[in-house]
């Protein structure tokens, strides 16, 4: 989680199609320029340890756009596949 972030705050459109499940993945992804990534926190996981398949990370993502300070709150769900934890979706 924290390297996709890391990823949208750099503009690595790249890396967040690689680490994207396959099965869910867009064709492309355009990321929004005036947008600027300020934090994340980490609200919840479950599971997603060294032994898991299957992980779930609750996050607040901060950032700023046009001068508005605002807020992204999304449960992530997240696959392991061949060793490599891959974003599947968010849960609503």
């Amino acid at each position: 989680m924290r390297s996709r972030y890391a990823a949208f705050a750099v503009g690595d459109a790249g890396y967040l199609l690689r680490s994207w499940h396959p099965r869910t993945r867009p064709a492309t992804l355009e990321l929004d320029a005036s947008v600027t990534w300020l934090r994340l926190d980490i609200d919840r996981t479950v599971h997603g340890g060294l032994l898991d398949t299957v992980g779930i990370v609750e996050f607040t993502a901060h950032s700023s756009q046009d001068g508005r300070r605002l807020q992204q709150h999304e449960i992530s769900r997240f696959e392991k596949v061949s060793g490599t934890w891959l974003y599947v979706d968010a849960v609503n």
